[in-house]
């Protein structure tokens, strides 16, 4: 691994409690609840490491800004989540990330990690190898972006001489991070267990199986192809069709660019998480239920945080036992 050495910088003490926020766009959200359930049952984690949206969320709590950052996101419509996603048709992927980045500087995340109250690192991959790079030094939002950095969708990141992008495709919930930076007990926070296969359940009218029908993520796909009509000659929106063919014929389910993006990074990750932790197995794991959001719904944040709560409550018992007393 690179970017962090395996013992706390600048003398800080190792935490008896390390906490590893995982992947899931949108779903991210939960992480919030967790985080602050988690510190109502007097649970402060002193190592946080996240992958993606779990970057961003555990740079927040790292931070201090944890509380602001909800009070933030739960505000969002999604008219704000499309103003936020800057289009470009060059760059890597659909969206720069620039305007997301811009709101965060002005809320001091460009802070050095180095300084932050607590332990904290961030998973990105090296798209050039394919290896886990762990970013634990330097700005605080420069790490985050590079941890969410999805493939196709945003930007990858240029840091140090080579391309990150998201650290889902390697370590979707960074157990191991937390346990090289001196953790002793880890709490995983999993995004993604009751994914896979439930979403795709619906029936059409005919009762077969087909893929859901995602209002939230929808509309922000209109939002986004709509940036994107603005900046070619014609109708996106035609062009597409007459490539794809129509996707109103009957008896054939309709299938967004959201329904393939999310349901293939839903099997990725399971796939990889499960992996994962049958070799480096957490202390305790927390998995909030969170079949019904969608990978762009970053308007449901009420939802997200409420189940993340409701997930910390389910599993008292045994966080009294390993992190209480």
């Amino acid at each position: 691994m690179s970017g962090f050495a395996t013992m706390p910088p600048d003398g800080r003490t190792r935490s008896r409690v390390g906490i590893a926020l995982g992947s899931g766009s949108a779903r991210g959200w939960a992480h919030i609840g967790v985080l602050q359930a988690l510190r109502r049952a007097g649970v402060e984690p002193g190592v946080v490491c996240g992958t993606s949206i779990g970057a961003l969320i555990g740079g927040a709590y790292a931070l201090g800004d944890l509380d602001a950052l909800g009070g933030w996101v739960r505000s969002l419509t999604r008219r704000d989540v499309v103003r936020l996603l800057d289009v470009r048709l060059t760059g890597g992927g659909l969206i720069q990330g620039e305007r997301l980045m811009r709101f965060f500087r002005g809320r001091s995340y460009d802070s050095p990690i180095e300084a932050l109250p607590k332990v904290f690192s961030a998973v990105a991959t090296d798209l050039g190898t394919g290896r886990e790079v762990w970013l634990g030094r330097g700005p605080l939002l420069d790490a985050v972006r590079a941890s969410f950095a999805l493939p196709g969708l945003f930007a990858p990141v240029r840091r140090d001489g080579r391309w990150l992008v998201d650290g889902g495709l390697v370590n979707p919930v960074p157990i191991s991070v937390c346990r090289a930076l001196g953790a002793e007990v880890v709490i995983a926070v999993n995004l993604n267990g009751d994914l896979v296969g439930r979403r795709t359940r619906r029936a059409d009218g005919a009762g077969n199986p087909r893929m859901p029908h995602d209002p939230g993520a929808d509309a922000i796909e209109e939002g986004l192809l709509a940036q994107l009509a603005a900046q070619f000659t014609g109708s996106l929106r035609a062009g597409t069709a007459a490539l794809i063919g129509p996707s109103d014929a009957p008896g054939v389910p309709t299938l967004g660019l959201f329904d393939v993006l999310s349901g293939s990074l839903n099997i990725m990750q399971d796939r990889i998480t499960r992996s994962r932790m049958a070799g480096d197995p957490p202390d305790l794991m927390i998995s909030p239920r969170l079949g019904h959001l969608g990978l762009m719904e970053f308007d449901r944040a009420d939802e997200a945080i409420a189940a993340g709560i409701q997930a910390v409550e389910q599993s008292m018992p045994a966080i009294r036992e390993c992190c209480i007393g």
